[in-house]
């Protein structure tokens, strides 16, 4: 099968042309940028002109909730989801049913999976406080990372241990990827608003002050302190705060982080509207926060942007803020919340680019994606960067079926994706008979 994407706005390693891709079975034949088209037999061409043309997007962050957690997703339907976001690539957590804490369950989710997704993927395998030598037996070319909780989150794999935690940190040369809150400080903020409302409904508004922000420095401080005693490749997830932007800003290329998109979206002016659809852990927090964190993005304070994309049914989200899950589906809409702040002026396409495609492959290590390269997969999203639609029920993909952005507007469509070299979505119909495929990491 051999492809042309012609005449498309090729956005790739901090620049941007108009040029032309060739797609010959898996992989990328050639990319050119002159204004004659490559020449040649196509079984296939596509005529992206005035549209955007992009790596496919790597999300190192999502709950596909499979196994064990299908009734809110699984991955096919989020793996449709994703397609129609741009997204071509996910790194899916461990806090399903059976959590995924040994080498054989990696291996039985790798296998289930690719019956199912139609992107590509990876697991990170879960840290507890006694499967060190899982941790250290694991093969580094299958696993994006290990994944450490030193704070509750849905699924609770909390590491409480400080012993189990130096070994981790000290003993473990794959990525460390981390959800940094302190726990002390999160269950006495809770006893003390439990207290103040003696049993009487608690607003979602007080979710950062519960999750606060001094739980997240504390932890981040404490974090960077253990990664620079042990030289960790450590990877931060879901940064809120501006204090932390700062703490990590002054670490060197061994520590790095991400951030979601919810907390470049909303700030804690949403709780009253939206309520439970935003409550996520950490919390989102500030208006002074949010800028804080878009700010970092263009100063590349903060290395990768992901969703953390973590559904639940609508019924399990309309509960009481001590029963509501924390969590929020996010995967389809993440390139089109950066493509607003582009608008807006925050940053670059270039700088988007980077964070949702390049510096994952890089980062992580990925074997031949995250670029528009010559032999590279051909994973590749086009955009349409002229188009404005809405958000509503009709047109989410997430098995949950609901979106805290109903109601907003974007300018900007994915109106195809390849997935080696496969186009399996093309303006709202998909190819189910092409299966994504396992990642691979050089290391």
């Amino acid at each position: 099968m051999r492809t042309l994407i012609k005449n498309g706005l090729i956005i790739n390693e901090d620049k941007s042309a108009i040029g032309h891709i060739v797609i010959q079975d898996s992989f990328i034949e050639s990319v050119s940028y002159s204004k004659n088209t490559p020449e040649g037999s196509f079984d296939k061409i596509i005529d992206a002109s005035k549209q955007l043309v992009i790596p496919g997007i790597i999300d190192t962050h999502v709950h596909f909730r499979d196994p064990g957690l299908t009734h809110k997703a699984d991955f096919h339907s989020e793996s449709k989801a994703a397609l129609s976001g741009g997204v071509t690539s996910v790194f899916d957590m461990p806090n399903v049913i059976p959590q995924t804490t040994t080498k054989k369950l990696i291996e039985q989710k790798i296998e289930s999976t690719k019956e199912k997704s139609l992107v590509n993927f990876a697991f990170y395998i879960g840290a507890t406080n006694d499967n060190l030598d899982e941790l250290l037996n694991i093969n580094p070319k299958i696993i994006p990372g290990i994944k450490v909780f030193i704070a509750s989150s849905t699924g609770n794999m909390l590491i409480d241990n400080e012993m189990a935690l130096n070994n981790i940190f000290s003993k473990i040369h794959l990525p460390i990827v981390i959800h940094s809150e302190d726990e002390l400080m999160i269950n006495a903020n809770l006893e003390k608003i439990k207290q103040d409302y003696n049993n009487k409904k608690i607003p979602f508004s007080l979710h950062p002050y519960i999750r606060s922000r001094e739980a997240c420095i504390k932890a981040t401080e404490k974090m960077v302190l253990l990664a620079q005693k042990h030289h960790t490749r450590l990877h931060f997830l879901h940064i809120t705060t501006a204090e932390e932007i700062d703490i990590l800003s002054n670490t060197d290329n061994n520590i790095t982080a991400e951030v979601c998109v919810s907390y470049l979206q909303f700030s804690d002016a949403d709780y009253a509207q939206l309520g439970s659809k935003i409550k996520v852990n950490p919390a989102i927090k500030t208006e002074n926060d949010r800028l804080a964190l878009i700010n970092a993005i263009a100063n590349n304070n903060i290395q990768t942007i992901s969703t953390d994309h973590a559904p639940h049914t609508e019924t399990e989200k309309d509960a009481p803020y001590l029963k509501a899950p924390s969590g929020t589906p996010s995967i389809q809409h993440s390139f089109n919340i950066l493509f607003e702040l582009y608008r807006n002026g925050y940053f670059s396409l270039e700088t988007i680019v980077d964070k949702l495609c390049h510096q994952p492959a890089k980062l992580f290590q990925i074997e031949k994606r995250g670029f528009i390269k010559e032999n590279y997969f051909a994973d590749i999203a086009i955009i349409n960067p002229n188009t404005k639609w809405t958000v509503s029920k009709d047109n989410i993909l997430s098995k949950c079926g609901w979106s805290a952005l109903e109601g907003t507007t974007f300018h900007s469509k994915c109106t195809h994706t390849f997935v080696n070299g496969n186009l399996v979505f093309e303006n709202g119909h998909f190819d189910e008979t092409k299966k994504g495929i396992p990642i691979k990491f050089d290391r």
